[in-house]
């Protein structure tokens, strides 16, 4: 009979995670705190963990912090398994201060979050075809960003060298200066400054066609897979292979937890803020939201103002309006925003060739 009696009551999880340990907590459907407990990060552990939460009831849901980073595998198992998850942001810094911070007191507040209505978050599935995407780019962007630091060393270095390395340099091109550095071969006492400076640029310079290789590996690999995911999207003017990954991955292998495109726009910092004071009526752009996915709005919206007529019309008949440069670039933003959002939620439709237009 007791058994049964818990089986009725309906409880609300929450789970503070972290890299060795999740900590978990129950709370009832009135807020009351019913128990606490760690399991260790092991598939043993979270199967544990899902056991205990059902050994005090009926779930509704689970509050789980970072779905995206040490929550993820939780997050996946439970929905396995049939239970809501819920994203649930870290508490405020006031919250914190006014009610103390320990692992099973983040957990209880998770779990309170979900009852309240505060959180009410769907977080990624990472289970498709998006997450390997995500996957891939972490290792390309991180290359990319290794060899613009690469190159920017050579140049500083040349620029410091004795003139008889210097002068030989001067003027090239960076793929002459690359191909020219990695087949030099220095020579001399390594405690010269010249051959030491001749040394580091030619490993440098390897390096540099190193990670060159390894971005047009990661190409390779990505653009098929973008193609494959969203045909439509990367069909659109200014949105290529790179854009058109972030834009995925920001939404998530379940796009539909967008309610709106309004709530993708506000996702990508492309929702306008309003800005107004006294007689000046007036919105400004967002510096919040998911800053990667604002960049490729960005970068879309330049290259339509380069190269599309549609928006050089738009642009030109704003500035006869009056408007400044900053404001035509948060409307084009939102508008795109708007295109995108249109094509991530809309299902795939293969076969056709892709026209990339940037």
């Amino acid at each position: 009979m007791a058994e049964q009696t818990t089986q009725q009551i309906a409880v609300v999880g929450g789970v503070d995670t972290h890299t060795d340990f999740h900590q978990a907590a129950v709370i009832d459907s009135i807020g009351r705190h019913l128990a606490a407990k760690s399991f260790p990060t092991t598939p043993d552990g979270y199967q544990q963990l899902l056991e205990w939460l059902r050994s005090h009831g009926g779930v509704m849901a689970v509050g789980v912090e970072g779905t995206g980073a040490y929550g993820s595998e939780l997050a996946r198992l439970l929905r396995a398994n049939q239970l809501t998850v819920v994203d649930v942001d870290r508490p405020d810094r006031k919250a914190r201060r006014a009610n103390g911070k320990s692992d099973p007191v983040d957990a209880y507040a998770a779990a309170t979050a979900v009852l309240s209505g505060r959180a009410g978050g769907t977080p990624k599935t990472r289970d498709g075809i998006v997450e390997a995407i995500r996957s891939l780019r972490v290792v390309r962007r991180s290359a990319v960003k290794s060899r613009t630091q690469t190159i920017n060393q050579i140049r500083t270095l040349i620029i410091t060298a004795p003139g008889e390395v210097r002068e030989k340099l001067r003027g090239l091109h960076t793929a002459e200066l690359i191909r020219t550095l990695a087949r030099s071969r220095p020579a001399g006492d390594i405690a010269d400054p010249a051959c030491a400076a001749r040394t580091a640029l030619r490993r440098l310079a390897r390096r540099y066609q190193h990670l060159t290789e390894e971005i047009t590996e990661a190409d390779s690999e990505l653009k098929p897979l973008v193609a494959q995911a969203a045909p439509e999207l990367v069909a659109l003017p200014g949105v290529g292979t790179e854009t058109a990954a972030q834009f995925l991955i920001t939404a998530g292998d379940n796009p539909e937890r967008l309610r709106s495109e309004a709530s993708f726009a506000h996702l990508c910092a492309a929702a306008p803020i309003p800005a107004s004071s006294g007689r000046t009526n007036r919105h400004r752009l967002n510096r919040g939201g998911d800053r990667q996915a604002n960049n490729a709005l960005h970068t879309i919206a330049l290259v339509r103002m380069r190269y599309d007529e549609r928006t050089k019309g738009y642009v030109a008949r704003r500035v006869a309006e009056g408007m400044s440069k900053k404001d035509i670039l948060r409307c084009l933003k939102r508008f795109i925003a708007r295109e995108v959002y249109k094509h991530l939620t809309r299902p795939s439709t293969t076969p056709k060739p892709l026209l990339q237009t940037a």
